[in-house]
């Protein structure tokens, strides 16, 4: 829970702020100890309906899987339960996904629980290293350093690409499938770097995560106007994601190694032209793609951008009353009684009414960096 709020403006703020993490741990997180959890393939299912209704199983993702490993390994010590669903979903990263003849992790099982999409993917791996540095901080079991170990030298010796970067899908037996870095697997897997280096010395992943940065800047950062492409420059029909962009912003200034780099100070550039293109002034509204001009591509508004985007306002100078409007915006627009909508169209009107049970994790990261600024 936030300290003693640090001026006059600020109760109103505390006030809010508690009101919304109340929500998440009184209804959001609920709906995944219950109607979302299967407890037969002791896994997520991958989304609810309205009504808290599982949508038919297509598949299960070992992404997902991870997100919701984050998100229970968060709240031990804070939710009852959370201890014994966090352990239920290593062992389920483990039993469902893992590749025991090629290493690594499949991508997605079908609802039997047979290997579905078998390819092996950055943004999947990316996710395992997060979840698994977290749950090791909590756990400090010795099987979970071990997986996040693996996931670390699986990442290095298959994924990169000897400049930096790293290739964003390979096949199952770690083949090309001529992928070539993107965009957001690559942010993942810095924010993954950073959660490893939270919990323990490591030179090697200090040395990637520079590196990995010092690539990004040369090979995404618009010239122009000091955008993070979602392609490499130069790629065909290439656009930026003001909700990554923010994402990004957050990693590096709240990072001691980070702040200050290259990148960091594209980023910084760029925040006032991502907010004048890609956020809506009257309500704060954050689109969903646009131009490397700024022209909006996607006009959908998506809960976590919203989110990213307040989580990042935290970090801004003098921000108090930006972060309360953007927070009442958050409450307002996204969240519900029953839960949240996950997207609304370019008019504002509810476009997605299922609930994932990927979007929690961005919420949870986007509280903890709320509840951080008010300390």
């Amino acid at each position: 829970m936030p300290h003693v709020p640090r001026s006059a403006s600020q109760p109103e703020l505390t006030a809010l702020f508690i009101s919304v993490q109340q929500h998440f741990l009184n209804v959001i997180v609920p709906l995944w100890q219950g109607p979302g959890w299967n407890a037969d393939m002791a896994l997520p299912y991958e989304a609810l309906d309205a009504g808290h209704q599982p949508l038919p199983p297509q598949r299960y993702r070992a992404m997902a899987c991870a997100r919701q490993l984050y998100l229970f390994a968060s709240l031990i010590g804070q939710v009852p339960g959370a201890e014994e669903r966090a352990a239920a979903l290593f062992r389920s990263l483990q039993r469902h996904f893992h590749d025991a003849e090629h290493g690594g992790w499949f991508y997605s099982i079908d609802p039997q629980g047979a290997p579905l999409d078998q390819r092996k993917d950055l943004y999947t791996h990316a996710f395992i290293l997060f979840a698994c540095a977290h749950y090791w901080d909590k756990s400090r079991e010795p099987l979970v350093e071990s997986v996040l170990n693996a996931a670390l030298e699986v990442i290095a010796r298959r994924f990169a690409t000897g400049d930096g970067l790293y290739e964003a899908s390979l096949d199952r037996d770690w083949h090309t499938l001529e992928s070539g870095p993107l965009q957001n697997p690559l942010m993942h897997l810095a924010e993954a770097f950073l959660a490893t280096l939270s919990v323990r010395e490591d030179l090697a992943v200090q040395r990637a995560l520079i590196e990995l940065c010092t690539a990004m800047q040369k090979r995404f950062i618009d010239p122009q106007h000091g955008v993070l492409m979602e392609k490499p420059l130069g790629a065909v029909d290439n656009w930026f994601e003001p909700g990554h962009q923010f994402e990004w912003y957050f990693l590096l200034e709240s990072s001691d190694l980070l702040r200050g780099s290259k990148l960091h100070a594209s980023l910084e550039r760029a925040f006032a032209f991502t907010q004048q293109t890609g956020v809506d002034p009257q309500t704060g509204a954050v689109a969903a793609m646009l131009d490397p001009t700024g022209q909006t591509k996607d006009a959908t508004q998506r809960i976590w951008a919203q989110a990213e985007y307040l989580r990042a306002l935290t970090l801004r100078p003098d921000s108090e009353a930006s972060v309360l409007r953007q927070l009442q915006g958050l409450q307002q627009r996204s969240l519900h009684a029953g839960g949240w909508y996950e997207c609304r169209d370019e008019h504002g009107e509810v476009s997605r009414r299922d609930m994932p049970s990927t979007t929690p994790y961005h919420l949870a990261t986007c509280y903890r960096g709320l509840a951080d600024y008010l300390r």
